[in-house]
């Protein structure tokens, strides 16, 4: 029997999480009927009434939380479904309500932080208010820094950009600091709200060191300067909340919400309010509105819980005659508690729409859904009733609106929304965003942990010499081994928009120096090292400076490819060499790096020239002279005669040695079906000649040969000259 009960129940859960609402209700039913437990009874009560409220039938929802109440006190962990129905409910409510209207217009408002506000182009996206001090983090957005910083103590997990969505590269917050140049830009085009930013962090100084009174004038000064700031409104909320200012704390909560609607935690600070004044319904209503919008929010569900616990709480009393018949509410306590069973109506015009009707979750197939009629009978029967207030209280708010406006009306700039955005051009100086190392317009600024802006090629050159800040000295080992370097968006935007010309002439000069450098016969990047050869793979340790500049640009470019020398003592590098493609880089912590390349073409210099410490050279490619007729023939045969020889000396070679050779180079290729098909000739011979005991310099003619007669003939004199060694 327990074993046919149990998988009733499995089957229960799976019917839930496949939305087939009404199966796992009535599963959840027949199973009540044969438990006595008190303890059980009370499970399958509450995943019975889950399933009902999942459903669309919250009536009959309602009163099995009721009933279960009844057995034993409901616990937050009971409620968790709950809560998380009547917030989503909003959610998809709110959802609806934009797509009647215009489509994504309320997404775009919360986006934009700032809407209205004018400085939306500086707006921090987690507290939707101005930026101050802002920290850059690694994937190149910005936020306020004390948004990070509680984002990271009251989130469970990490810090997750609100943009981009990436904790892949978000490290310690606390190791970021503030972006000395945009946080420098924005005090110098926005005095008025630096101003206001720095009276914050006095007054919340000021309240953690318990000093009320003076935290809360701090306010005052910050909201006369910046009167438009929810943010504002929302602490000095808290601090009416600490000094029991209950009535001053709900009216600057509901103006933060006003000027941010979509921001929970003004609807938090809101709700907190209503607790203190004893308006618990209406205080759960903002929490579950705070839910809608940020489903994480630990206070916000913290407190739904605990509020929904107390409301469905067993309470005694007579039944009001007034009271609708569809309802077995008892008191007017319970009276309270039929308001989350109304629909969840419009807080105001700009956060729910009115329709009273709470939208039904997506069922499957064959699910039989009565829910949405039921709701809006629901809606009907129990629309919230709020207390009055009285005539007073009324006369009171009023009073301290027209004051506030009338506050406003002399601290608020005289130019129409959008006007701070539109000073910022008159303001700006070019100057200003240049970057220290190269003194001209940053182009692609990157941010370092430490808070300083460069040029992305700038700092790349920097760090090949020292993986220190170039100018704070801080040491970023660490973030050079990442490699990972994001643009900073909001530079990079504010360039763009404000100084579009400069910016064209900066990008104009980039592309040029792009071009030149990835012309492969001019100014080629050459690297004084070792002899290279076609089709021979040829890997190379990078630690010098110069090198690593040539390396990179090469990437950069896309050519990928740079030429190899040997050294010459009066010319810098002989005059022949061959071109390496880059196949794969491995970077290491200090910068040095190991570069996979192979042989690709053989090329003379015509000149020698010089840049940023690293040798170039204009080149001219080499070709082999194809041969016709009795030539060819006698190369073929010739070739065969050769390649034998080789395979001979290969053959003779010691195990370990033939090993490590097969281990840095490869086996020696196979012949060529075509002779002269490959304009350096057939592989094997480079290989070869890679492999042969011979110094640098011995090898170098056989570079130079555009007669594959030739080359053949002199490897043929070498392997001969081998062999004679060997016998003696």
């Amino acid at each position: 029997m327990g074993t046919e009960s149990e998988s009733m129940l499995h089957l229960a859960a799976e019917a839930f999480q496949s939305k087939n609402f009404d199966l796992a209700a009535e599963i959840y039913e027949c199973q009540l009927a044969g438990v006595g437990d008190p303890g059980s009874r009370l499970e399958l009560m509450v995943k019975r009434a889950d399933a009902l409220a999942f459903g669309g039938k919250f009536t009959e929802a309602f009163d099995v939380y009721r009933k279960a109440s009844e057995i034993e006190r409901l616990r937050p962990a009971h409620l968790t479904n709950l809560t998380e129905y009547l917030s989503g409910s909003i959610r998809r409510q709110d959802g609806e309500g934009s797509r009647r209207g215009s489509p994504g217009r309320e997404e775009e408002a919360a986006a934009s932080g700032a809407t209205g506000s004018g400085y939306e182009d500086f707006c921090c996206r987690i507290c939707l208010s101005f930026l101050f001090e802002p920290v850059t983090l690694p994937c190149g957005h910005c936020f306020c820094k004390k948004c990070l910083e509680r984002e990271r103590k009251e989130k469970e997990r990490p810090v997750m950009c609100k943009q981009c969505r990436d904790s892949s590269r978000v490290a310690d917050v606390q190791s970021y600091r503030v972006n000395v140049v945009l946080s420098s830009l924005l005090a110098k085009w926005f005095p008025a709200l630096h101003q206001a930013g720095r009276l914050r962090r006095e007054g919340n100084g000021l309240y953690a060191e318990k000093k009320m009174e003076a935290a809360l004038e701090k306010y005052h000064q910050a909201i006369l300067i910046a009167p438009l700031d929810h943010i504002l409104f929302s602490n000095r909320s808290q601090i009416h909340s600490s000094l029991k200012h209950y009535e001053n704390a709900l009216r600057d909560a509901e103006m933060s919400c006003r000027l941010k609607p979509h921001w929970s935690k003004g609807h938090v600070r809101k709700a907190q309010a209503l607790v203190s004044l004893g308006r618990t319904e209406e205080a759960l209503r903002e929490y579950l509105l705070c839910l809608s919008m940020e489903p994480d929010c630990r206070v916000a569900k913290t407190e739904a819980l605990k509020l929904l616990s107390e409301l469905l709480a067993p309470v005694t009393g007579q039944v009001p005659e007034h009271i609708s018949d569809c309802s077995n509410i008892l008191s007017s306590r319970a009276h309270i508690k039929s308001s989350i069973r109304a629909p969840f109506q419009t807080i105001s015009s700009c956060s729910l729409p009115s329709d009273s009707s709470l939208p039904v979750p997506e069922r499957s197939e064959g699910s039989h859904v009565k829910g949405q009629p039921e709701l809006r009978r629901l809606g009907h029967c129990f629309l919230l009733k709020r207390k009055r207030r009285s005539t007073e209280e009324e006369a009171e708010e009023e009073r301290w609106e027209n004051s506030a406006d009338c506050k406003r009306s002399k601290s608020e700039p005289t130019e129409t929304p959008g006007s701070l955005s539109s000073e910022v051009g008159d303001v700006l100086d070019p100057a200003d965003l240049e970057c220290s190392l190269c003194m001209r317009l940053f182009y692609e600024p990157v941010t370092t942990p430490c808070g300083h802006t460069f040029c992305l090629q700038c700092l790349k050159r920097c760090l090949d010499h020292n993986p220190k800040c170039p100018l704070c000295k801080e040491e970023l080992s660490e973030y050079l081994v990442q490699r990972q370097y994001c643009k900073t968006v909001l530079m990079e935007n504010l360039i763009s928009k404000y100084l579009p010309s400069e910016l064209m002439e900066r990008q104009k000069i980039h592309q040029e120096e792009m071009a030149e450098l990835s012309n492969l016969n001019k100014n080629v990047p050459i690297f004084v090292c070792t002899m290279a050869f076609p089709t021979v793979p040829c890997p190379l340790h990078i630690f010098e400076p110069c090198y690593r500049l040539m390396i990179r640009r090469c990437m950069e470019t896309g050519t990928n490819s740079f030429g190899m020398c040997l050294g010459d003592n009066l010319k810098g590098f002989v005059d022949y060499g061959c071109l390496l493609e880059i196949r794969d880089v491995k970077f290491f912590s200090d910068g040095r790096s190991v570069v996979d390349t192979i042989g690709r073409r053989r090329f003379k210099v015509m000149q020698h020239r010089e840049r940023d410490g690293y040798n170039t050279a204009d080149i001219e490619y080499l070709e082999d002279v194809k041969v016709e007729g009795v030539a060819e023939r006698e190369l073929q045969s010739l070739h065969d005669t050769v390649y034998d020889q080789a395979l001979v000396w290969v053959n003779s070679l010691k195990a370990e040695q033939k090993e490590r050779i097969e281990g840095h180079f490869g086996p020696m290729p196979e012949k060529d079906c075509e002779l002269q098909a490959s304009p350096n000739g057939p592989s094997w011979c480079w290989w070869l000649l890679a492999v042969l005991p011979l110094e640098g310099r011995a090898q170098l003619p056989f570079l130079a040969l555009t007669s594959l007669k030739d080359r053949l003939s002199g490897i043929r004199k070498v392997l001969l000259f081998m062999a004679h060694s060997r016998h003696r």
